[in-house]
């Protein structure tokens, strides 16, 4: 048997060995005496023809006679055989755990799908039914979007998923559930005391987080028992009359026909480009650009990759794949946002190739590995170069400062024309990982994973040798030090004495170095913007800020203190970055238009997540300054909640001010935005954000 169940599962996945075991304690179970009473439990909507229903099992225990007819023309009465049946359920049932285990492995590695270690088929189907654009509730209810519908069957309504999915889940919650959880709260009753006096927009009705929790928070408490229907051919489940009654059919959407119109991009592929500097597959690429135009998209974002353009030697650079694809999106009449990317790419979320950084780059690297950030273990991460070789005449007798201008100049000049007639239309300068401002504090390789809290990444010799610059002339020469309990990069803050609440970050010592740590960066994105607006004169420069949102409510804000934010629960960590791109003239580009609180309570309820929260006080910030805010999706987008999410963001409801997005890029061009279904949605998220009136809208 051992030998069959290798065969049928081929991998050794910790999911595979959870379900041996489920196997063998199976096994034990159906040992038991025949006619000992089985009472059966209720049970979730499993996808799988294979399982055998009660009635079966019935017909198994009583052992009923059958007669049958014999070659010499009797009758001759034969017993079933129960025992044969039940080691064909079983071998079904391990075949069905071995897909499941197979399901469940395929995800986590290349779905992109946020599973916990223990994962069931449960948390697969609501991770599809989201994708589809269904609301799963923490509690298991599951209803359509706007974009699906309640139909109703003989006077009863009953639920369906989109005809290319025929199953959806239903759990049925505890009778003494009268609602979601408490932590589920709304970040604008946490933030209130820090926001006063700015704007704090309506929950909108079509927020899982707001709207769809309250309306569907009384159901679940009354709600005391359901009834299942299961039918292995095509699972049609009956809801609860009462429970159909209180949920809407419909989810309410605003109507955004003659607001701001907001330019849309899209996000190139990161392969694009290959290493030569060639334009990979032209013909394919020209017709998923045309098939964009057709949807008014206004044009296109894509990387300009350091590693590809100056791979070989100092100051060679090499933009011919770049000038034919510019070439191209001209002649469709689209317009270009670039990106100067000075970071590597692959290793992070998202990533699908590998871009290092320059050859000539990486050998000074292996002479000289302080020229990476390097974090308190002594693990250098050559992700990007560390700030403290900002003018440091070390990369073969350039500054950092000067290889990054040189490069920008290089670029003004090989793409005058583009500039001149207005088809380059932004420039996005890379400032960090990720082409991101900020430290890159939660390495993947380095073993971190979400919500860890970091590391601080200023222990190269450069960063040292300006901390202790600063601590002497502080007066305090004992200062020039990182701190020795923060932590690792998986921690809790409240496991650690420097990120507990009344841990050192707010004391004299913590207060120091948070400051310094925090003016690097500052002073990073201040020297490189200096150049940047000198060689793109007359053109909109912008800066990427990612959100760090996990932790935001806890006292210390871990996550973003090893990130260089200094925005502690009694300090604005972000007025600084603010004033420095107002003084520059610059727009930032901000992620995390899309996240979701309820999400990220219900996935991970100990991480003390507040995207809502960090996203308004983000936007205020920038707002109050008179900085134009751009934005992006930082997870894949398919579903009209999250398209609905980023409008309302994009322009937010009563602002007096009438503010909104300068501009928002979809991240990115793949083949799952180009299915027709996915299209047809997101031409409708480009006609909202362009002002324009839709046929569907149902207020």
């Amino acid at each position: 048997m051992a030998t069959d169940m290798q065969k049928l599962i081929g991998t050794s996945e910790e999911d595979d060995e959870e379900d041996m075991d489920m196997d063998m304690k199976e096994e034990e179970d159906d040992s038991k005496e025949n006619g000992e009473k089985h009472i059966p439990t209720q049970v979730m909507v499993m996808v799988d023809a294979g399982m055998t229903s009660n009635d079966s099992n019935i017909q198994f225990q009583h052992h009923q006679e059958e007669q049958v007819s014999t070659p010499g023309g009797g009758v001759a009465a034969r017993r079933c055989r129960p025992l044969e049946e039940k080691e064909r359920t079983k071998l079904r049932e391990r075949h069905r755990r071995a897909i499941t285990a197979r399901i469940l492995a395929g995800l986590r590695r290349h779905g992109n799908y946020n599973l916990r270690v223990r994962a069931d088929i449960n948390d697969v189907i609501a991770g599809l039914a989201r994708e589809a654009g269904w609301v799963v509730l923490p509690d298991g209810t599951t209803f359509p979007s706007r974009s699906q519908g309640s139909k109703p069957v003989g006077g009863t309504s009953t639920l369906v998923t989109s005809s290319s999915s025929q199953v959806m889940s239903q759990q049925t919650p505890p009778a003494s559930l009268t609602g979601v959880s408490p932590s589920y709260q709304t970040s604008i009753e946490y933030n209130s005391f820090r926001m006063k006096g700015v704007l704090v927009p309506t929950p909108s009705p079509y927020d899982p987080s707001s709207g769809v929790q309250s309306q569907n928070s009384p159901v679940v408490g009354d709600v005391a028992e359901q009834t299942e229907n299961h039918q292995l051919g095509g699972t049609m489940e009956t809801i609860n009359d009462k429970q159909i009654a209180s949920m809407p059919s419909k989810l309410p959407e605003r109507d955004f026909s003659g607001t701001p119109y907001v330019p849309v991009y899209v996000m190139l592929p990161l392969g694009v480009i290959n290493m030569k500097c060639e334009l990979v597959d032209p013909d394919g690429l020209l017709k998923q650009l045309r098939v964009l135009k057709s949807i008014n998209i206004d044009g296109v974002m894509v990387d300009c990759w350091w590693g590809i353009v100056e791979a070989h030697a100092p100051l060679d650079y090499n933009w011919k794949g770049y000038k034919r694809l510019f070439q191209m999106v001209r002649e469709l009449k689209l317009r270009l946002q670039v990106v100067m990317s000075f970071h590597e790419c692959g290793g992070n979320v998202g990533d699908d190739v590998c871009i290092p950084l320059p050859h000539w780059v990486a050998e000074i690297g292996r002479s000289n590995p302080d020229i990476f950030f390097t974090d308190r273990e002594g693990r250098r991460n050559p992700e990007c170069l560390s700030w403290g070789i900002d003018k440091e005449r070390i990369l073969r007798g350039r500054t950092a400062f000067e290889v990054y201008f040189d490069y920008m100049r290089s670029f003004r000049v090989e793409f005058d024309e583009f500039f001149e007639d207005g088809t380059i239309s932004m420039v996005e300068v890379g400032l960090g990982p990720c082409g991101e401002l900020r430290y890159p504090s939660c390495p993947v390789k380095h073993g971190w994973r979400y919500p860890g809290i970091g590391e601080f990444q200023c222990y190269d010799q450069y960063l040292l040798k300006g901390l202790r610059k600063a601590a002497e002339m502080r007066g305090q020469p004992f200062w020039a030090r990182g701190p020795d309990n923060a932590g690792s990069y998986n921690s809790q803050p409240h496991e650690t004495d420097f990120f507990c609440d009344g841990g050192d970050y707010d004391n004299y010592y913590g207060r120091f170095f948070l400051n310094w740590y925090s003016n690097v960066l500052v002073d990073h994105g201040d020297r490189i913007l200096s150049l940047a607006k000198l060689a793109f004169e007359g053109t909109c420069i912008s800066v990427k800020l990612s959100g760090i949102h996990w932790w935001y409510k806890t006292s210390s804000h871990a996550a973003e203190l090893t990130s260089g934010f200094f925005n502690s629960c009694n300090r604005d960590g972000y007025a600084a970055v603010m004033a420095m791109l107002k003084k520059h003239g610059a727009a930032l580009n901000f992620t995390c238009s899309e996240f979701c609180l309820l999400d990220q309570n219900e996935n991970f309820p100990e991480a003390l997540a507040d995207p809502d929260g960090l996203v308004w006080q983000v936007l205020n910030a920038a707002w109050d300054v008179g900085v134009p805010i751009a934005s992006e999706n930082a997870l894949p987008c398919h579903d009209r909640i999250c398209y609905n999410k980023i409008l309302d963001r994009a322009k937010p409801l009563n602002d007096p001010d009438g503010r909104h997005f300068l501009t928002f890029t979809y991240l990115r061009l793949c083949m799952i935005l180009m299915e027709r279904q996915n299209l047809v949605e997101f031409e409708r998220f480009v006609k909202r954000m362009h002002g324009e009136a839709v046929l569907d809208i149902q207020v």
